[in-house]
């Protein structure tokens, strides 16, 4: 439930929240529209000698700030990941841990787990409206709000890991994220990658294209879209219902992140076919977004605590998902009930011809997603080239077995 303690009329707040909503393109009755109405509600009343019963208080000083107490600033931090989980829901926990680590406790962020405060796909509109002071999650979940969003977590055929990073850090990526968050009342930072994913988990054999024609499959973001186009049925779940959808019949098939968190969540217990690449999601980055209000008021040091956190989060979080992923891929290989199957040619043809399609439709729905389409691409050719005379050239070299000494 919502705080919501009543020193405003009722009335009142659902006029606000209404008006709200519609601005921000929410539906009524929604859990967004219903943080809102939360927010129109909460009073700090920090010095209760100039707090006066009965007062109303303007919508400025409503919106919930982020408590001092004794020179400690307590922040809260909401997640798009079931409790719990490894990987990703680990990741926010341990970047809160970095953020009072580096500021020597002065700056404390408590981080609840969706559904905890706010639901998964909620917690976009709880750190917009200030009722949550950042979040941890994929910024395709946020596509509804702008396509361009997607360019900041995974494009299919698009950037690995070390390109978005070179995008982002050095390529004008952050300066087209952040105009485009900015508009939302939030200010966006990379905070991890999960590297290339695997193409998913499906309930029975993917034998062509034609396996795909009403295939119901969990999948988000722009690689949802090519997929819709390719026939599939395309279903957005939090990480919490794939399993439930999976076993119950309601989806076919759906993919996650990679052999790690696959396991952790329990998708090889629900579906035995697993395929790869994972086309649409090469090297998906994370994010930690904060409240743009909040983040202005913060000084040049506390900012600073929270860079620093989310670069090294950054780079941690890669790492961490490399060498769990090589353990448990060896895992499911041994299971005699796990078959692990490759995308055959035609259907990697057919999915890049499509990608080419609703990339160039997602330019031109609106201004700042040409923008950042334009930048992306540019920094994409540029990247395979290089690509092609380094890492894969050499990735083809190491594909043949060192000769061992007997």
């Amino acid at each position: 439930m919502l705080p919501t303690f009543g020193y405003l009329r009722r009335t009142d707040s659902r006029r606000w929240a209404r008006c709200e909503c519609a601005k921000r393109n929410v539906r009524v009755g929604t859990e967004s529209c219903q943080a809102l109405a939360g927010v129109a509600v909460v009073i700090r009343t920090i010095n209760r000698r100039h707090f006066v019963a009965g007062t109303s208080i303007g919508l400025a000083s409503s919106v919930p700030k982020p408590v001092i107490a004794q020179g400690v600033r307590e922040l809260k931090m909401v997640t798009t990941w079931p409790k719990g989980l490894t990987g990703f829901g680990k990741s926010a926990e341990r970047v809160a841990r970095e953020i009072a680590a580096l500021s020597e406790g002065r700056v404390q962020v408590k981080v609840y787990a969706a559904n905890e405060m706010v639901g998964a796909f909620e917690a976009f509109a709880a750190v917009s409206s200030g009722l949550a002071d950042m979040y941890h999650g994929a910024e395709y979940y946020w596509e509804g709000r702008s396509p361009a969003f997607s360019y900041f977590a995974a494009v299919p055929f698009g950037f690995t890991a070390a390109e978005m990073n070179a995008w982002i850090y050095f390529g004008g990526g952050q300066a087209l994220w952040d105009t485009l968050s900015a508009d939302f009342g939030l200010k966006p930072f990379m905070c991890g990658n999960s590297g290339t994913q695997m193409g998913g988990w499906f309930t029975k054999e993917v034998t062509g294209v034609g396996s795909f024609k009403g295939l119901r499959y969990r999948i988000p973001g722009l690689g949802g879209e090519v997929l819709r186009r390719l026939g599939a049925v395309v279903v957005n779940l939090p990480g919490g219902e794939i399993i439930p959808s999976l076993r119950s019949g309601a989806i076919d098939a759906s993919e996650w992140v990679g052999p790690w968190d696959d396991m952790a969540l329990g998708l090889h217990k629900a579906a035995p076919y697993y395929y790869y690449p994972g086309f649409h999601e090469p090297g998906t980055a994370l994010s930690l977004v904060v409240n743009k209000k909040l983040w202005d008021s913060l000084s040049a040091t506390e900012r600073r605590f929270i860079e620093t956190a989310a670069v090294a989060e950054n780079s941690n979080m890669l790492a961490e998902y490399n060498a769990n992923n090589a353990a448990a891929l060896s895992m499911l290989i041994d299971d005699p009930a796990i078959k692990i199957r490759r995308f055959d040619d035609t259907i990697i043809q057919s999915l890049r011809k499509i990608t080419g399609e609703v990339l160039a439709d997602t330019s031109r729905k609106d201004e700042i997603a040409r923008r950042v389409h334009d930048s992306f691409m540019k920094f994409r050719a540029a990247a395979v080239r290089w690509a092609d005379i380094s890492e894969r050239a050499y990735l083809n070299a190491r594909a043949q077995t060192i000769p061992s000494r007997g």
